[in-house]
């Protein structure tokens, strides 16, 4: 059988992905040794490294799931996120799998919480209920529903406004430290038909992710698909939105600024279909420290009307809440 070593060349080791067995140094296989040691190098890992290694053999699998390296990759918290449930799992394992495909309910259920799969951080989804949404106690311009593909009690849909904002905020102490978020609003459409919205077609709205006290980065979102996926390349707000009035065909447009107003440098962030009956946009994106940001510390994020543009009756969507998750390995800034 092929040998994966692991180690340098300085210690005599060497290293093979092809391999089914691992050793350490120039002689001692990985496996042969007692299995609380395995442990705790798996514990050094992440959860990904984890189960990749439990396939090497018998030995290692064991000390790959041992609840030593599982609890180590669970958060500190953890007791205060698992449902009642957890009296039934057999391992910390098999809890942390659970944290991971089915996010937990917190806060009287204004908040949900689960752990990316691979790497163990944390992952929140702000409710729509846990949000601040202008006008929404006003009957006549929202109404609070429910909804069977929402994981929350309530969504808000939108009547009709023609002021448009919705803000969060959450503490960095909640968040895994030394990583990179990214921050989603998470919506859909109230109907099934083209028409089942108005006022969000070719509309940019204005997104802003940031610490609290501290400048916000600033982007520009569409709620609805660009009719012709057109990426808004410098073009003046005043153009785009004389174009989504008259309903002429979108087309490209020289830089340029009409009557002061601002202009869209770069691209304009479309929504995504999930796969779960909903769509999200991006809103911006953040960086927790290792060790220098101050727990103390809020990160605020919003999407609203853009200032400088004229404002629009809108009307027609649903709002499950806002989605702070890990940039993961590989993925578009």
């Amino acid at each position: 059988m092929e040998q994966s070593q692991l180690g340098d060349s300085h210690y005599g080791g060497g290293s093979s992905r092809n391999g089914a067995v691992i050793t350490v140094g120039a002689s001692v296989r990985f496996d042969t040794l007692p299995e609380d040691c395995i442990s705790m190098v798996i514990y050094h890992t992440s959860p990904r490294v984890a189960c990749i290694v439990a396939l090497v053999s018998k030995t290692v699998k064991a000390a790959a799931e041992s609840d030593l390296v599982w609890e180590k990759f669970l958060p500190p918290e953890y007791s205060s996120f698992v449902p009642p449930r957890s009296l039934e799992f057999s391992s910390k394992k098999e809890m942390y799998m659970s944290l991971a495909d089915d996010p937990a309910l917190i806060e009287d259920g204004k908040k949900s919480f689960r752990l990316e799969k691979g790497s163990g951080k944390k992952c929140y989804m702000l409710s729509a209920m846990d949000l601040k949404i202008l006008w929404i106690h006003f009957f006549l311009y929202w109404k609070w529903n429910k909804d069977p593909e929402s994981k929350f009690e309530k969504v808000a849909q939108l009547r009709h406004v023609c002021s448009f904002e919705i803000r969060g905020k959450i503490s960095c102490e909640m968040l895994s430290k030394g990583t990179h978020y990214f921050v989603y609003l998470v919506f859909k459409r109230a109907g099934s038909g083209p028409d089942s919205t108005d006022g969000f077609r070719d509309m940019p709205m204005e997104a802003e992710v940031g610490f609290v006290g501290k400048e916000s980065s600033k982007t520009f979102v569409l709620l609805e698909p660009s009719w012709c996926g057109y990426r808004y390349s410098s073009v003046s707000l005043t153009t785009v939105f004389r174009e989504a009035r008259t309903g002429r065909p979108r087309m490209r447009f020289p830089r340029e600024e009409v009557d002061g107003e601002r202009e869209i440098d770069g691209s304009v962030e479309e929504p995504k279909n999930r796969g779960d009956g909903w769509s999200e946009v991006k809103l911006g994106k953040f960086y927790i420290n290792d060790d220098d940001g101050d727990d103390g510390d809020e990160i605020e994020f919003a999407i609203m009307d853009n200032q400088k543009g004229k404002r629009h009756r809108k009307s027609g969507l649903i709002f499950q809440g806002m989605e702070i998750r890990p940039m993961k390995e590989g993925e578009e800034d």
